[in-house]
């Protein structure tokens, strides 16, 4: 409103102008960072949820030695390895083992942040709320942090449809090296625990694979004091990370606890008589050396869908006599074989697949691999369907065969494509009756 309108040519003596007391807050009009920020929380991912009440944990006096093994990890902020993968099959205790240490560390001011995945919860089971969610807890444990999240929002508010690592690049990494530059956060006393339970539930492999990359280039190859506990059945992503080969980008950088240790599933194994010192000198002369003899027999024997006792018994029986050391080839085809010939019966015997060849599938898929069929690969699952198996029907094929045989991605497909090592030199000797078999459903094995 202005005042003394369309006047001209006068004077005023002793004017005093006094500011207003209706003075407008410059930052009602700004975007709020933090109220965007908490849009886009997934608040049922959090270990203390309400959504999450009663959350399996573990019992009082039970899973000691690994709740210390893992507190001992995360207490350790001098330990190189700031990344520790546990892996386990369903109902092995992930999770309350996730939730228990979420209770100690958030007993003891070390929690940083906790995203709790769920297959059936839709803001639980993708990448859309994970960054911002633990971006979140961050910022709640110091102000000047908080502050400098919501600024990073309010000057890209598109951040939360960018790809995950722009988005902890944007809401984690940079505020935290911002204030702790500023010195307004010391790092040494912040919570530097975050938790990420049940990576396998969430959905997609290749988000899965994601989310392990951008940990690594996001917390792990900055300088930052963060040790991040991560959870998941051995699916193909963390599988793959942690694999000690061309793949397993991880493998250096992660301390890896196999929470489906065999021990934890048949009460005999948890005998220190076993196993006998005379199986294990039985193994060791069989092994002769072989490196890959006694990797197959642990994978074996590790596999969760039998006895660990039960199948080191029968690793035994199949050992001849004298461990024929002169010919140890000979002891790895013998071990070869018989796994695949149990896997067969096994398979077989299953009501739903019976009529299956279960050695010509396996060799479908072998042969598939090796683009020997027509004149391309097919994806693992395209393949399912052209060889009439159920979806995903290849993981109930090789469930048996966990220690001779993996699915991996393959960069130049990006499908899930079957590669196997051994196996392929026992299930040849089967050649000329699946080629005549092959004849009979028209197909042409490539040359």
């Amino acid at each position: 409103m202005s005042i003394l309108p369309n006047a001209q040519n006068f004077r005023v003596d002793n004017m005093h102008i006094y500011p207003s007391q209706h003075v407008q807050n410059t930052q009602d009009n700004r975007m709020d960072g933090w109220k965007m920020l908490l849009k886009n929380v997934a608040s049922n991912a959090l270990h203390d949820s309400r959504a999450r009440f009663d959350a399996p944990k573990c019992d009082e006096g039970t899973r000691v030695e690994v709740t210390k093994e893992l507190m001992d990890w995360i207490q350790d902020c001098d330990a190189p390895q700031r990344l520790l993968c546990m892996t386990g099959a369903a109902g092995a205790g992930k999770s309350a083992l996730q939730q228990t240490i979420a209770g100690k560390c958030s007993d003891s001011s070390t929690l940083g942040a906790a995203f709790f995945f769920s297959a059936g919860d839709p803001t639980r089971n993708n990448l859309s709320y994970i960054v911002p969610t633990i971006a979140c807890q961050l910022g709640l444990r110091n102000p000047a942090l908080r502050d400098t999240v919501a600024k990073a929002i309010e000057e890209d508010p598109l951040i939360f449809e960018r790809q995950i690592k722009v988005q902890m690049d944007t809401l984690v990494v940079a505020p935290f090296k911002h204030v702790c530059a500023s010195g307004e956060l010391d790092r040494s006393t912040f919570p530097h625990c975050i938790l990420i339970d049940g990576l396998d539930e969430c959905s997609g492999e290749d988000n899965q694979a994601e989310l392990l990359s951008t940990v690594k280039h996001c917390l792990l190859d900055n300088d930052l004091p963060f040790r991040v506990f991560i959870s998941s059945r051995p699916e193909w992503a963390i599988r793959s990370a942690l694999d000690n080969g061309p793949e397993g980008y991880l493998y250096q950088l992660a301390y890896h606890i196999k929470l489906s240790d065999i021990r934890s599933r048949d009460r005999r194994a948890h005998s220190p008589l076993w196993p006998t010192e005379e199986d294990i000198e039985k193994l060791v002369a069989a092994a002769s050396g072989q490196f890959i003899y006694a990797a197959t027999v642990v994978k074996y024997v590790s596999e969760r869908r039998g006895s660990p006792v039960d199948r080191l018994r029968a690793v035994i029986d199949w050992t001849p006599e004298g461990g024929q050391q002169t010919r140890p080839l000979e002891l790895l085809d013998i071990l070869y074989r018989n796994i695949l010939s149990t896997a067969k019966e096994l398979y077989e015997g299953v009501d739903t697949n019976q009529g299956r060849d279960f050695l010509l599938l396996v060799r479908a898929h072998q042969m598939n691999s090796d683009g020997r069929i027509g004149m391309v690969q097919s994806s693992t699952r395209d393949y399912d369907e052209i060889i009439s198996l159920e979806e995903e029907g290849h993981q109930v094929l090789f469930s048996d065969l966990q220690s001779l045989v993996y699915v991996r991605q393959d960069p130049a497909y990006t499908k899930n494509d079957l590669y196997e090592h051994e196996l392929a030199d026992i299930v040849k000797l089967y050649s000329d009756k699946w080629k005549e078999r092959y004849q009979e459903y028209g197909l042409k094995e490539k040359c």
